[in-house]
């Protein structure tokens, strides 16, 4: 009978074997839950509009789907290349990615304990026949002689209650929990570079606010300067202008210095350092605000949204778990078959008369193990029902993160409708403060008081137009990013989600 052969009913039986059940909780992924929204009331269908930059009336689509690439919405040719650049280099990237390259290794290791494992060993001993023996053992009758040995053995464990199907089942949810891991930093990362350039936008424009009013401020000092000269203006209105204008001169320093940081945090996330200047700076006229937001219907939003997939496949692995903690408790049954020769003749371990050949079959039914298997089973239920816990969480805060967005995208347009209107009365009553003072007429107390609430002003309308192009890439990225939709692909395990489901 040869070796080949004398397998078969051991692969017979171990297909008979596989055609079981494993045991454990069957993974259903978790349906969206019912009768959630983003709020109480209907949403509007658009925000309201202003006259100035970054005042477009925003409309809010239901059911809208997400463009892969929806930094591109804000058409601005540096920013594409700056997320570019980021989702090259930024090494948070590179660690998601190795850890999902090891995820996945892991689990092709864990696929291998579904086939048989093979082996090959020799082994050579020196045996020396004792001195008075009645017969030699060598054939030549000498006492000492060489035994060389030399086999294949073949062990294959029968998975009859699924415990290696189960094992394969977890390693691949942890792959997939890795892969949208990994999609979850592309979507923050992107985020992130959007909000930086903003930032850096906005202090850009308030330095600029503020070396205008410097300039301004110098102009005035100058004319009372003259006017003093010629007497036609009191000795204390020039030394107010002047201290008015240390004062603006003051501000300079912090507005330079936050423009220099928000710089440097935007060059980190592209991966460098302070001294390389990986992309030019942002100004807020380079950004346009997109005008059409999706609103994801909430029966999708949990097919979308990374961490939520992630965290169902960490449930997943959970559950498998469970089940491979029952299958430990279960009979265990393992095949066994050796093909091998013992000779005295280096080349003939192998040869007709020297081979010995067996088959075994072993099964063993765990008895007592002080207590260790049934806890096992307990602490893998219990870490179930915090997996199932962490996964609600992650629901809640996600509507929670989709609402909060709305809503300030909401506030944000009414901030900076208010904020035009108070900018634009500010720089009418320094404008004619400053008119007045040319003319004689005005103190510079009253100039003073109409800079700062100008100065004022202008500072918070900055901050309601970076709030609008932020808080708006922040609902893309709150409704999952459309990493589903993106054109460059990345590396994936086995998945079976591999986008959203209706």
């Amino acid at each position: 009978m040869s070796f080949a052969r004398s397998l078969k009913p051991a692969a017979a039986l171990s297909a008979l074997f596989m055609a079981g059940c494993a045991v454990g909780p069957q993974f259903r992924p978790p349906a969206a839950p019912a009768g959630a929204d983003y709020a109480a009331k209907p949403l509007p269908a658009s925000t309201v509009s202003a006259d100035g930059p970054q005042g477009d009336a925003q409309q809010f689509v239901r059911g809208m789907d997400i463009p892969g690439q929806w930094w591109t919405l804000f058409h601005s040719k540096a920013l594409n290349a700056a997320i570019e650049q980021a989702l090259k280099a930024n090494p948070s990237i590179a660690a998601a990615q190795a850890s999902l390259r090891a995820a996945h290794e892991d689990m092709l290791s864990e696929r291998g304990s579904l086939l048989p494992s093979l082996t090959a060993s020799t082994s050579s001993s020196e045996i020396r026949t004792a001195t008075g023996a009645l017969a030699p053992t060598s054939a030549s009758g000498r006492p000492q002689y060489s035994l060389f040995t030399g086999q294949v053995g073949v062990t294959y464990s029968v998975d009859v209650f699924g415990l290696n199907r189960r094992r394969i089942e977890s390693v691949v949810a942890s792959a997939d929990m890795q892969r949208f891991e990994l999609e979850a930093a592309y979507v923050s990362l992107a985020t992130n570079v959007v909000m930086a350039a903003t930032q850096e936008a906005g202090a850009s424009a308030q330095l600029a606010a503020q070396q205008d009013i410097v300039r301004t401020d110098t102009e005035i000092r100058d004319l009372l300067r003259r006017q003093y000269q010629l007497g036609d203006a009191a000795q204390s209105d020039l030394v107010q202008q002047e201290a008015l204008l240390a004062q603006a001169r003051s501000m300079l320093p912090g507005l330079e210095m936050r423009v220099a940081r928000e710089h440097n945090a935007l060059i980190a996330l592209l991966g460098g350092f302070p001294n390389q200047e990986l992309t030019a700076p942002f100004d807020l006229d380079s950004l346009q605000l997109p005008q059409d937001l999706p609103v994801s219907l909430p029966s999708r939003l949990v097919r979308q949204r990374p961490d939520i997939l992630a965290a169902e496949a960490g449930l997943h692995s959970a559950s498998a778990q469970v089940g491979v903690a029952v299958a430990e408790r279960l009979p265990q049954i393992n095949l066994t078959a050796d093909l091998g020769g013992a000779t005295t003749a280096l080349a003939g371990p192998f040869m007709p008369y020297s081979q010995f050949f067996n088959v075994a079959g072993g099964l063993a039914q765990p008895l007592f193990a002080g207590g260790k298997l049934v806890h096992h089973e307990k602490a893998a239920r219990a870490r179930l029902d915090a997996a199932q816990a962490v996964y609600r969480g992650t629901v809640i805060n996600a509507f929670r993160d989709v609402s909060d967005t709305l809503h300030a995208i909401q506030s944000d347009a009414e901030t900076l409708k208010a904020s035009e209107d108070a900018e634009a009365a500010a720089a009418k009553s320094l404008s004619m403060a400053r008119a007045q003072l040319k003319l004689g007429d005005g103190s510079t107390l009253y100039v003073l008081e109409a800079e700062r609430r100008y100065a004022a002003a202008r500072q918070a309308l900055v901050q309601a137009q970076v709030a609008r192009l932020s808080d708006t890439a922040a609902l893309f990225q709150a409704l999952g990013g459309g990493w589903w939709n993106r054109q460059a692909g990345v590396e994936t395990a086995s998945s079976s989600a591999d986008g959203p489901q209706g």
